[in-house]
């Protein structure tokens, strides 16, 4: 079964799907962009007998469809009931969803939106990953070119099989707390207006596994919330040796404290404690000098953010003291080329000027 919106890829899998004897079951675009290239494949409807109804809500949801997902073939039953009513096992699912996400961020009306819903493509990854022992699920078409590689070789084995159903129930999940994020803040807020949810769910995903964690003896990642607009976690190293997760805090600590200002500000953090945060109205050197002389002593070593474009002049002012990290969310030219004059330096451009936003999520122990 194949069912995809993003076509990427979907000629080149189904041309060596059919090359491997594999017979293609498919809907809709789907169906017609595979026959368009003269590639056999079946229409969804013709192993239903039931035709795609209601503007395409439904076209997969249906007994022979779902039967062949879910039937375990490890049990004589599950395989005698299939014959029984001359429905085929599927070995193979293929899905991608609606883009409700990129729906969403378009600014669409709530109407476009809802359409945006997928239900019929969830509803068969989860059947697929459910039977894993059965059947492999596929999601994401950069894992393409290994589904041909396993028909070439005779099937996937049950480790990938299990491997393929973790990703893909990953994948419903964030799709569903999209979802859900979605109508609690947009569709159905609370009234009257609240700070604070009473249920919020993000997910995150690792982007880096870091030297180690507070202390050298304990271990530390970077995970990115997928759903978050540009900020320090999305920002780009431009020079300097791989962040910590102290790094990390005094980054994210002074980023924050420079944004919390509409005029030109610098603050500089060391061991998460301020030590010195200034603004001006004359310029981002100025700025940076006022921070540094609030404890030139404890400065030493610290980090910099800055709320603008960090000058040449400013950069050069930096260089004259011993500095782990400086972020901003641009650098003029030159600027960034007088601070790699120094070997160690971290240099981080983190292009969102109000991307801090309010909230600030913190665990405690039983969270």
């Amino acid at each position: 079964m194949i069912s995809v919106y993003d076509k990427t890829g979907l000629v080149d899998l189904a041309r060596g799907l059919h090359q491997a004897g594999v017979d293609i079951v498919s809907t809709g675009s789907t169906a017609k962009t595979i026959a368009d290239q003269g590639i056999p494949v079946t229409p969804v409807e013709e192993l239903t007998g039931f035709p795609e109804v209601l503007d395409g809500r439904v076209k997969t949801l249906h007994p022979r469809v779902h039967a062949g997902l879910l039937a375990d073939l490890r049990k004589p039953q599950h395989a005698a009931a299939l014959e029984q009513l001359g429905i085929v096992a599927f070995e193979l699912v293929v899905v991608n969803l609606y883009p409700f996400t990129q729906t969403v961020d378009s600014g669409a009306g709530i109407d476009d939106c809802v359409e945006q819903i997928d239900i019929g493509g969830p509803s068969m990854i989860r059947a697929a990953a459910k039977n894993h022992p059965s059947v492999a699920v596929v999601v994401d078409p950069s894992g393409y070119d290994g589904v041909l590689a396993a028909v070439r070789k005779g099937g996937f084995t049950l480790s990938e099989r299990k491997h393929l159903a973790a990703m893909a129930f990953r994948h419903t999940a964030e799709y569903d707390v999209a979802v859900a994020s979605w109508m609690q803040t947009v569709l159905a807020p609370e009234q009257p207006p609240v700070a604070f949810p009473v249920w919020f769910a993000r997910t995150w995903r690792r982007s880096a596994l870091l030297r180690y964690g507070e202390n050298p003896h304990q271990e530390a990642a970077l995970y990115r919330d997928t759903s978050a607009g540009p900020g320090l976690a999305q920002a780009e190293q431009l020079h300097g040796k791989e962040m910590s997760y102290n790094n990390f805090t005094d980054a994210d600590a002074a980023w924050r404290a420079a944004f919390d200002h509409e005029q030109i500000c610098v603050a500089i953090i060391k061991h998460a404690n301020p030590c010195g945060i200034a603004i001006s109205s004359v310029s981002v050197a100025d700025a940076h000098r006022k921070a540094h002389e609030c404890d030139p002593l404890s400065a030493f070593g610290g980090v910099i953010a800055a709320n603008t474009e960090v000058s040449v002049e400013m950069a050069e002012y930096v260089n004259t003291i011993f500095t782990e990290v400086i972020v901003a969310p641009a650098y003029a030219p030159g600027a960034v080329d007088v601070l790699a004059r120094k070997k160690n330096i971290r240099i981080l451009v983190a292009p969102s000027r109000h991307a801090a936003g309010p909230s600030y999520v913190k665990s405690a122990a039983g969270c």
